[in-house]
């Protein structure tokens, strides 16, 4: 008995192509962000992990999105998030760049339209936030994505 190739499961109509596995759900968070936003969706749903909710309260913090809502599905949670309508670009940067205290500007020539728009979220040794915050506080880390 011969089993079915990959290629055979992929197309059959009973594959699942929503359930194949997500990788990195930091890059979906930001893109799905991003999407809903252009779509005018009033919220958005992702995955739960805690990486995902420290970067969404660190979006709060600075009023890109509203309220945060974590619902138990069976399956490792969800999270619900409440869009504002603030979001004009969102993407994650890839690779996660290092950077130091000291140089945060280049990235924000690359990443952001003007000095004083937008954020990049870092994630630092002392959890997550934005370059700004990372500035005040001359921590380094590494770069996550950026909203404006």
């Amino acid at each position: 008995m011969s089993s079915p190739s990959l290629i055979t499961l992929k197309n059959s109509p009973g594959f699942p192509r929503s359930r194949m596995a997500t990788f990195d759900w930091v890059s979906g968070l930001f893109t799905k962000l991003y999407n809903n936003e252009m779509a005018r969706n009033k919220e958005c749903v992702h995955k739960y992990s805690k990486l995902v909710v420290e970067i969404l309260k660190t979006l709060q913090r600075h009023g890109y999105v509203g309220a945060i809502e974590y619902v138990e599905d069976g399956r490792g949670g969800k999270v619900i998030v409440q869009l504002l309508g603030r979001i004009n670009k969102a993407g994650p940067i890839r690779p996660r760049f290092s950077v130091s205290k000291d140089g945060y500007e280049e990235f924000e020539k690359r990443y952001l339209p003007s000095r004083d728009i937008g954020i990049l979220v870092v994630t630092t040794n002392r959890g997550v936030m934005s370059h700004r915050e990372a500035i005040k506080q001359g921590l380094g880390g590494k770069l996550l994505g950026y909203v404006y």
